[in-house]
């Protein structure tokens, strides 16, 4: 069955903007001008047109015309465990230094502490009863001015209680959290688990990276699960959640024998699954 004729239309403009025949702030032609072009109607060019805007693909702007989004260039974050330290990337002193080393500038905002009964979804990865005290300390992360992530911690009241009292502090902890908890209790991390979810963006997290309001840029949910050693086996003792929107972020997970520099931030835009060519697969290694 052939497809509806405002998506071809859209298939071929989309293609001429991932080519880079319509690049990055270029105004697509007028809509009389791609009526003639394609030999359409009216309706079907303005359904073409909505189609490409839901894909985040152009914008129009009232008595202006419709215009090429101008797109971020993608930050790639690697999540793969420091072979010396177990830390995971992705977070704290580990992230920033990737940030740096790429030749940027990274920020974050100074923490939000709470303390919060906790809901199941936390409460389950640490595995206490929910409603149990938990810390929660919250960032907002920027790369350049601009909003990356946002990240939230939660660690059980019980390692305030026995001693961890900078948990509470309202700052930076030099070093990070993980470093200090093993200086001040002996308690070191042995392992993490990590979860990658994909879904769109509250309210407020919209707000905060000023995506679209209609949910087509994802964002992507890190929640990773840090363990330190029991009698038992692992024993859960912080969760961390961090939420990179999918329009500036990609990530790296290295296994065995790779190169040692930083990966270049990839595209797939040609990638066609049902006929995959070395000459149609386009990215960076």
């Amino acid at each position: 069955m052939a497809e509806p004729m405002y998506k071809e239309i859209a298939q071929d403009l989309r293609d001429q903007i991932e080519s880079g025949a319509l690049g990055p702030g270029q105004q697509l032609p007028t809509e009389i001008e791609l009526r003639d072009q394609y030999g359409a109607s009216r309706n079907t060019i303005r359904d073409a047109i909505k189609r490409l805007t839901s894909l985040g693909l152009v914008e129009t702007r009232p008595g202006q015309g419709t215009f090429v989004t101008q797109r971020m260039e993608p930050f790639v974050t690697t999540l793969t465990a420091d072979t010396e330290t177990g830390l995971g990337g992705g977070e704290g002193d580990a992230a920033f230094s990737e940030v740096e080393e790429r030749g940027k500038k990274p920020r974050a905002s100074k923490p939000r502490v709470e303390v919060q009964s906790a809901a199941a979804y936390i409460a389950t990865r640490l595995r206490i009863a929910e409603g149990t005290d938990v810390v929660t300390r919250r960032q907002e992360r920027y790369i350049d001015g601009t909003p990356w992530s946002l990240q939230l911690t939660a660690y059980p009241m019980e390692l305030v209680e026995r001693g961890a009292s900078d948990l509470l502090k309202a700052q930076d902890i030099p070093g990070g959290a993980v470093a200090y908890l093993n200086r001040t209790l002996g308690l070191a991390q042995i392992g993490h688990r990590d979860r990658i979810l994909v879904r769109s963006p509250s309210q407020d997290e919209a707000l905060y990276f000023k995506l679209p309001d209609d949910g087509r840029v994802s964002v992507l949910s890190l929640v990773r699960t840090a363990y330190r050693a029991g009698p038992d086996g692992p024993v859960p003792f912080r969760v961390t959640f961090s939420v990179f929107p999918a329009d500036r972020n990609q990530f790296v997970i290295n296994t065995g024998d790779v190169p040692k520099e930083l990966a270049e931030a990839a595209s797939d835009q040609y990638f066609d699954a049902r006929n995959v060519t070395k000459d149609n697969a386009t990215g960076a290694e």
